[in-house]
């Protein structure tokens, strides 16, 4: 796996710088999206003025503003799960099974043994880094095996995220080495490295029923939602709602694992481990990457 280049690196640097403008407007249409207030409104919220928050919003996602606000209303979470009833048995349908299926980002995957999992990741060496992406810092870890964690922080909140994901695997072995984790970073929010034939390896860490949660998450196709009840019943445990939304909250990989795909029953968006504002505003970029296709 190559290095990023500078060139490869400045689009993501670019999105990056993108998002801290992106989140004040995501945060104010957070609280005043059922009024569906005007670019104008959103723009001073922001800090920018309207012409430039259009432009920004088009180049980082690829929609308006007033689409992207569409995109992140209640209303339009709830028409996109009614459209994705059955999006896991189709998935399921189209083959989407077993240990090399692929997905958005064309990921294979393995677990730690579970004598891996219960000695706390023991002995493992886990490296790590900071990089730019589209939704803030992202916090990219892996292991000799492949990507691990992935998370997210704002700018002043890296050492709370890292503290955060050691909490997971308390027994591994860190190195800060964001080289090695760079190229990571700029494949996962480059959709022309999303390729069948250089797959992205990950590696789950985890309980064997929070894996399984985190396999299922992973056939959720992106402009598609579903909830923690389809999810339980996929796994045979019809009753294990509870269970599985707890499962969902410890997902170590955002994005790569999209939990962010996952709505309470009435197509409300619920929690997010890294801040409903950033849920609003991946599911709002996802509906852009979409909708240009």
């Amino acid at each position: 796996m190559l290095a990023p280049t500078l060139e490869n690196a400045r689009p993501l640097e670019i999105a990056a710088n993108d998002y801290e403008t992106v989140r004040r407007a995501v945060e104010f249409v957070n609280r005043r999206f059922r009024d569906q207030p005007e670019v104008e409104e959103i723009a001073r919220a922001a800090g920018v003025a309207p012409r430039a928050l259009t432009d920004l919003f088009r180049r980082w996602c690829g929609l308006s503003p007033k689409a992207f606000l569409q995109a992140v209303t209640l209303d339009a979470a709830r028409q996109v799960l009614s459209e994705s009833h059955n999006v896991l048995e189709a998935a399921y349908e189209l083959g989407f099974s077993g240990p090399g299926r692929l997905h958005d980002l064309f990921v294979v995957h393995e677990s730690l043994s579970p004598g891996e999992w219960k000695t706390g990741a023991a002995g493992l060496i886990i490296r790590w880094g900071f990089h730019p992406s589209p939704f803030g810092r992202a916090l990219a870890m892996a292991t000799p095996r492949g990507l691990c964690g992935l998370a997210f922080a704002d700018e002043g909140g890296e050492d709370e995220a890292l503290a955060d994901m050691r909490r997971r695997w308390p027994n591994a072995i860190y190195v800060e080495d964001p080289l090695a984790t760079a190229p990571y970073a700029a494949r996962i929010f480059d959709q022309e490295c999303w390729r069948p034939d250089d797959p992205l390896r990950i590696v789950f860490i985890g309980t064997d029923f929070e894996v399984r949660v985190w396999e299922t998450l992973m056939r959720i196709p992106m402009g598609r939602a579903t909830t923690y009840s389809a999810i339980a019943g996929h796994i045979d445990r019809p009753k294990a709602a509870r269970a599985i939304g707890a499962a969902v909250g410890k997902n170590p990989m955002s994005f790569v694992v999209p939990c962010h795909r996952v709505l309470g029953k009435s197509g409300d968006l619920t929690g997010y481990h890294w801040g409903l504002t950033r849920k609003r505003a991946i599911l709002g970029w996802e509906a852009g990457q979409v909708g240009g296709k």
